[in-house]
């Protein structure tokens, strides 16, 4: 049972605010999806919530089932149960994928004597299977030299194999043509259920097609300024952002 609740969070970038007062709450078992026109703080939420070193939070809180992560360190969140899928997913030379994966369960076990190689070889090669990831890439460098639709289904694939509660995507379907898209979203999908909630960040409505939310929030200047259903993410594709605008000055 996981629910994300942002209350009044206000965040700077060298001294610029970004995010202002922004709230949100996304209860167990639902996809909530944030959309907004390019420079509204999207992405500044998410790398915020991940406790990027170059974002200041001024104010607010963040909760996982009631406990505050904010002044968490990035595995300290992790291990709460908070996953987070970049936009741009890092390199990192010399570490193997399966290497990665395996040290990011254990750190997360109480008794690492408890990790039974076999088994985790085992839901590893399905998970890939079921993305469509060659089981070759098993051994290369975790997103080193990988296309942008390599990447996006690497760290689906981790949150797959990492079982978190609570996942954040942003900007996931960045980059993706549409047969990797559709592999992505299923993997997604494959992972919704009552105990889990998701938070989807995108900029346009061609991933809600295949990840459809329960809720579909609109940022502008930093917060949140209309919700509604899977309707409004269509209106939104259909007439632009320039409505909204109209709508905050009228």
């Amino acid at each position: 049972m996981s629910t994300l609740k942002v209350q009044n969070l206000s965040v700077n970038i060298d001294d610029k605010p970004i995010l202002k007062d922004f709230s949100i709450e996304v209860p167990n078992g639902e996809v909530h999806a944030i959309m907004g026109p390019n420079g509204s703080g999207k992405s500044t939420l998410s790398k915020a919530l991940a406790a990027h070193p170059s974002y200041e939070i001024t104010e607010g809180s963040a909760a996982l089932d009631g406990k505050n992560f904010i002044e968490m360190e990035p595995d300290e969140i992790s291990r709460l149960g908070l996953f987070l899928a970049f936009q741009y997913p890092i390199e990192v030379p010399g570490v193997s994928i399966a290497n990665f994966i395996r040290a990011a369960i254990q750190s997360r076990m109480s008794n690492t004597k408890n990790f039974k190689a076999v088994d985790y070889y085992k839901s590893l090669y399905k998970k890939m299977d079921d993305l469509g990831i060659d089981r070759k890439f098993t051994s290369r460098s975790l997103n080193d030299g990988f296309s942008g639709g390599e990447k996006k289904r690497c760290e689906i694939l981790q949150m797959a194999m990492l079982d978190p509660t609570f996942c954040i995507l942003d900007e996931t379907d960045s980059g993706l043509d549409i047969d990797a898209l559709r592999v992505v979203s299923a993997g997604v999908n494959s992972m919704r259920s009552e105990n889990r909630g998701f938070l989807v960040i995108t900029h346009y409505q061609r991933l809600l097609d295949y990840i459809v939310p329960d809720k579909v929030h609109v940022m502008w200047d930093g917060k949140i300024v209309k919700s509604g259903d899977k309707e409004l993410a269509k209106e939104l594709e259909a007439k632009g952002y320039d409505w909204i605008k109209e709508e905050l000055v009228a």
